[in-house]
């Protein structure tokens, strides 16, 4: 019937709507001030900006229609082509009211050739200068909750506001955490405009590890000549076919170690473009226990009782060390710190630490002893380590167990009279 019809076309159009729709960004335009004489005076300005995404020039969905904020001036409203809906990834869409919002930032960008010896290959080859003379823009964005972080190189013809994508960086392990020994995958997918000329050209990829102001090229590979730089770290590797056929630039480590931890950046090259993202690798390993001596001697009343603790193998450094006593009732209670040593470095980059523990028989209430336990708090994990303490003659005894100690006092002193009187009795 017409009404069923009518209902059919409702919901297929709020289907076709929900799956295809891409959201309004709204951006920081940043770039450098200009002087005087035209020159770059190295502070920067900002204004707020919108990106409109569409999958077509030819479309515009309902959401992409929104008109800008007055505070936004028409000059930064753009409308952007998106072929493959690289920017249309749920991470990158804020709940209608919500306060959290995908953080967007605007960049004009300077095509150039590379000059890295994995990337000249891609500029071999004269390339008309006419496709160069536009205007390019940068956009970096970050999803909502840490979970997508991509990169994206956009033209648009000459002072227009109707850029297209043509390259586009992303990551979905904006920050991975991993056990010793595990292998890791850092993931990195990029995807080009085929219709650009710069698409046919090739690529490289690169790979490259920050951590505290060094830094050093873990792996690089042009993909025009399928060669890979000669400096390469070792363990690190690419799946080439994934490659070439989906644009997955993931990175693999074969066993994580120490030493990886630390910020990793993917660059795609393009001729005259580049595009990156970066992320965070961080090891977690938790430390081991070792409680010595164990087991512990037998204690006597005021006497001193060493007990230490040594926590090894874990990473990173940060680690909180305590003892804890359970007493034969049950209940348990800080024995504090104890006296902490210096942190050591092993070969494989895990550090140790010792803790000591001296337990005054005379200043503390231990009862006839109990459980001492050494506690090592780390970002891996919690670890507790146990030793039994037993402690003679430092009971205080009760009243009935002193009547009962009288109670029995009283009938031995009975058994000798009687044995007296009967051995006396017999001598006579």
């Amino acid at each position: 019937t017409t009404t069923q019809l009518i209902i059919y076309y409702i919901l297929y159009y709020r289907f076709t709507y929900t799956v295809n729709s891409c959201p309004v960004l709204d951006c920081w335009f940043v770039q450098e001030r200009k002087g005087r004489g035209g020159g770059l005076t190295g502070a920067t300005s900002q204004e707020k900006s919108l990106l409109r995404i569409r999958r077509d020039a030819h479309s515009l969905g309902a959401e992409a229609q929104r008109q800008p904020a007055s505070d936004i001036s028409p000059d930064r409203v753009y409308d952007v082509t998106d072929p493959a809906a690289t920017l249309c990834h749920p991470a990158l869409s804020a709940p209608r009211g919500s306060i959290h919002k995908p953080q967007c930032e605007i960049n004009p960008f300077l095509p150039q050739p590379s000059t890295l010896k994995w990337a000249t290959a891609l500029t071999d080859s004269a390339l008309s200068p006419v496709y160069l003379q536009a205007d390019w823009l940068s956009v970096s964005l970050q999803g909502l909750d840490g979970q997508l972080i991509q990169s994206s190189i956009m033209r648009a013809p000459t002072a227009t506001k109707e850029p297209q994508v043509i390259l586009s960086v992303s990551s979905k392990t904006v920050s991975v955490k991993s056990r010793l020994g595990e292998p890791v995958l850092l993931d990195c997918g990029f995807w080009t405009d085929s219709s650009s000329p710069l698409s046919g050209s090739g690529f490289a990829v690169e790979w490259r590890y920050q951590f505290r102001g060094d830094g050093r090229l873990v792996l690089a590979y042009d993909g025009k000549t399928d060669r890979l730089a000669e400096m390469q770290e070792e363990g690190a590797t690419l799946d080439f076919e994934g490659l070439h056929e989906k644009g997955n630039a993931s990175l693999i480590l074969q066993e994580a170690k120490v030493r990886h931890s630390g910020t990793y950046i993917c660059t795609v090259f393009l001729p005259y473009l580049l595009a990156q993202v970066a992320m965070d690798l961080e090891i977690v390993e938790p430390p081991s226990l070792s409680i010595y001596p164990s087991p512990l001697p037998l204690a006597v009343p005021g006497q001193v009782v060493t007990v230490h603790c040594e926590a090894s193998g874990f990473a990173p450094l940060s680690l909180e060390v305590s003892w804890e006593f359970t007493g034969a009732d049950g209940t348990s209670r800080s024995l504090g710190s104890g006296s902490l040593t210096g942190h050591r470095q092993a070969w494989d980059g895990t550090f140790s630490q010792r803790s000591k523990l001296e337990l005054d028989t005379s200043k503390l209430d231990l009862g006839r002893g109990g459980e001492v336990t050494c506690v090592a708090v780390h970002s891996g994990g919690t670890r507790r380590a146990s030793v039994t303490l037993n402690v003679i003659g430092n009971v205080t005894p009760s009243i009935e167990d002193s009547m009962a100690m009288v109670g029995v006092a009283l009938v031995l002193y009975g058994l000798i009279k009687l044995v007296s009187w009967t051995f006396i009795s017999g001598n006579k």
